[in-house]
């Protein structure tokens, strides 16, 4: 049995990223980046105004200004503002050559083509505009290599003056349920069945990462049956195997890989929901075989399966990050392996939740996090602070 952290490491070495492609901006959310992206323009590329109002020159003496033209965004004034004159401008419009501030408009009064300070504050250089390449200027970067390409990034790239972005193809990723006690999902269920709920979840756990998933159906409790429908999936980059990986009779996952020729790298992780952890290689795919239990299989895919579609998909810090909270509750010493505990997010901290049964759904669904207890932690009390994975 080995640790969690060494586990994780040996899932991730089990494949290279996926092959690459270059997609427009608008088909990119969800990717990860293959190479530093750079601006190929300054935003804003030229000083603008932050305001609606006047351009004009602080230094002049006078409190009265002549207003010989406009500025609008797209449409910039193309003269020089010289002493003793303003430009009506707008938000985001260019500031005429010979300007250095804005006068916002409710300080001014205007009649004709005359206008004139309302408020007593003097105009200041630099008021109210926004200087060429505040934002970013041509070659900063924009995203680094390995960055997820969120909704904010598709609009940094656009307005950096990029149409399409390189990302690795999305991972192929194919479910197997294994027990001859499970029923497809919607049809009728005797009181010895469960339905095959799993698949469907890990499914929709999988879906803001570069996925393409496919159901394999149920196989049942036979070694000629799981390795029949593992042997077709040779499409699939990995395939994930839910329940039969531990040592029972009817866990049959394992002999099945070994009858088709599998390396198996490990099959039990020092961890608490899901020590029947297996993970191997089939040629040149990567086999994850998940226990059954619907909370084990969670939080193992969290773990494992979520971060290795992640690596594959290019992302630089494909594990799941762990944050800080203050308990609510006590909690009592830890046994020997990685525990995670389905909690809750409070006003003031995180609460474990009462139940932390491996095949409870019901607690699972209420959980928004996992508190994180390392092997052999001593008892944690009130307001301690411990690591939680946000869910």
């Amino acid at each position: 049995m080995i640790s969690l952290a060494e586990a994780q490491q040996r899932v991730l070495a089990l494949a290279a990223p996926v092959e690459v492609e270059t997609v427009p901006l608008h088909q990119a959310l969800g990717r990860f980046t293959l190479e530093h992206i750079v601006a190929t323009r300054s935003q804003p590329a030229r000083d603008i105004s932050a305001m609606d109002g006047y351009a004009l020159r602080a230094s002049d003496a006078i409190n009265r200004r002549i207003v010989i033209g406009e500025s609008a965004a797209g449409v910039p004034f193309t003269g020089i503002v010289q002493t003793n004159e303003a430009v009506r401008i707008f938000t985001g419009a260019a500031l005429p050559e010979g300007a250095d501030c804005v006068v916002i408009q409710e300080n001014i009064g205007r009649f004709g083509n005359d206008i004139s300070f309302s408020s007593p504050l003097l105009p200041s250089p630099g008021a109210n505009i926004r200087l060429k390449g505040a934002d970013f200027r041509t070659g900063d970067v924009l995203i680094e290599r390995g960055q997820r390409v969120t909704a904010a990034r598709i609009g940094l790239l656009a307005a950096g003056g990029h149409a399409v972005v390189n990302v690795r193809r999305p991972v192929r990723v194919a479910l197997l349920s294994t027990g001859n006690e499970l029923v497809p999902i919607g049809t009728e269920t005797r009181p010895d069945k469960l339905p095959a709920s799993n698949a469907l979840m890990l499914a929709a756990l999988l879906a803001d990462l570069p996925t393409s998933v496919a159901d394999l159906g149920i196989a049942s409790d036979s070694i000629a049956a799981i390795a029949e429908i593992i042997s077709d999936a040779q499409q699939a980059d990995i395939i994930v195997t839910i329940g039969g990986a531990s040592v029972g009779d009817y866990d049959l996952v394992r002999p099945a890989l070994q009858h088709l020729g599998a390396h198996i790298d490990f099959w039990k992780v020092a961890m608490r929901p899901g020590k029947p952890l297996l993970a191997g290689q089939l040629g040149t795919q990567v086999i994850l075989g998940l226990p059954g239990n619907p909370v084990s299989a969670y939080v193992t895919a969290l773990l494992f399966l979520k971060p290795l579609v992640a690596h594959l998909s290019g992302a630089a810090t494909p594990l799941p990050t762990t944050t800080r909270y203050p308990l609510v509750a006590d909690l009592p010493a830890n046994g020997d392996r990685t525990d995670h505990l389905r909690a809750t997010i409070e006003t003031n901290g995180v609460k474990a939740l009462s139940s932390q049964d491996s095949a409870g759904l019901a607690a699972l669904a209420k959980a928004d996090a996992l508190i994180v207890r390392q092997p052999n932690a001593p008892p944690a009390v009130l307001g301690d602070l411990v690591d939680v994975i946000l869910m």
